[in-house]
């Protein structure tokens, strides 16, 4: 699948490397969309603390940073744009989430740019049954990718 897919890092941070975030978008959208044509495009801003809870205050009226924030397009079907938005990460969050969470960073990389992802196809998690079906989409990519299932709790450290 030809993806157009641009990643701007607003900080220091170096890893995932742009081939690995492009692996999980590929994977993805090749395994949600039925017709790739045309092109998808998306772009992916890594970010800070602040530039984070600016956006999460200004789009969400939330305090704070948050891991991903997503801003679907909204393109008439008629233009024959393969625009799906852009996701914005916040790396220092990511880092703090995985090691509360007892996950390697790029586990919850992965998991967040597939959760992003899906997020710009139109799934939600705002309801009960949304809520599940985006779930288990997250849970299937991941596995197959080699990642555990991110909402599993009951599993011990990664590497223990």
């Amino acid at each position: 699948m030809n993806i157009l897919l641009s990643v701007d890092r607003a900080t220091e941070v170096t890893s995932p490397t742009d081939d690995a975030i492009l692996q999980w978008v590929n994977h993805t959208l090749t395994h949600i969309l039925s017709s790739p044509e045309p092109s998808p495009e998306l772009s992916i801003r890594i970010t800070d603390n602040e530039e984070s809870a600016r956006l999460n205050h200004t789009y969400r009226a939330k305090s704070g940073p948050t891991n991903v924030l997503s801003f679907p397009a909204e393109i008439p079907p008629e233009t024959g744009s393969g625009l799906l938005g852009d996701l914005v990460i916040c790396a220092p969050l990511v880092k703090l989430e995985a090691t509360q969470q007892h996950k390697s960073e790029e586990a919850h990389w992965a998991h967040l740019v597939i959760h992003g992802v899906l997020h710009l196809l139109g799934h939600d998690h705002q309801e009960p049954a949304e809520a599940a079906q985006m779930e288990a989409l997250e849970i299937d990519l991941l596995g197959y990718l080699g990642f555990r299932n991110p909402y599993d709790d009951e599993q011990p450290p990664e590497g223990v």
